[in-house]
């Protein structure tokens, strides 16, 4: 009983998006084989988010696993207040993503996978824009890579000057 309101109580903290639902068919002698994968993005709107895709017969089961795998794979994102410290592109196949800072307010401005995802991970205003190739699968891993391009201005500053900010403003 403990363990399943230890589940509960993680399942709260994490929040979860179905991206996508495939259907795959496999032409055997006998007939048809169904099965579904599922793309899922799961984040905790503090700075965490993983995706991943889960197989199965069912749908229910594909996102089930699609969750479980995809919170063991979660990243952390640099991110100011409620919008994104600088603009980044983000490149996976033939898709390219472009994340942009927005002013308090305007919101998120995204398609489909790239809003599930910037809203699992906790930003509020922002601006994107999905080119070339609008496959779920690679826009998904083109924002990711995009969102892993992101540090704390902090932390660059540092990097630049090595020392802090405060001084190199003197």
């Amino acid at each position: 009983m403990a363990f399943m309101r230890k589940q509960r109580e993680e399942d709260k903290e994490f929040q979860d998006r179905v991206v996508h639902i495939g259907r795959v068919t496999k032409v055997v002698k006998g007939g048809k084989n169904f099965s579904f994968n599922a793309l899922v993005v799961v984040g905790d709107e503090k700075g965490k988010v993983g995706f991943a895709l889960g197989k199965a017969l069912e749908v229910p089961a594909a996102i089930r696993k699609g969750v479980q795998k995809a919170k063991k794979e979660m990243v952390n994102v640099a991110f100011k207040g409620h919008s994104i410290p600088y603009e980044v592109w983000g490149r996976f196949g033939a898709a390219k993503v472009m994340l942009r800072p927005a002013k308090p307010g305007t919101g998120v401005i995204a398609g489909a996978a790239v809003r599930a995802i910037v809203e699992t991970v906790g930003i509020k205003d922002i601006v994107t824009k999905c080119y070339g190739s609008t496959n779920p699968h690679n826009v998904v891993k083109a924002t990711f890579n995009a969102l892993a391009q992101l540090e704390n201005p902090e932390i660059i500053l540092e990097r630049r000057f090595g020392r802090d900010r405060d001084e190199v403003q003197k």
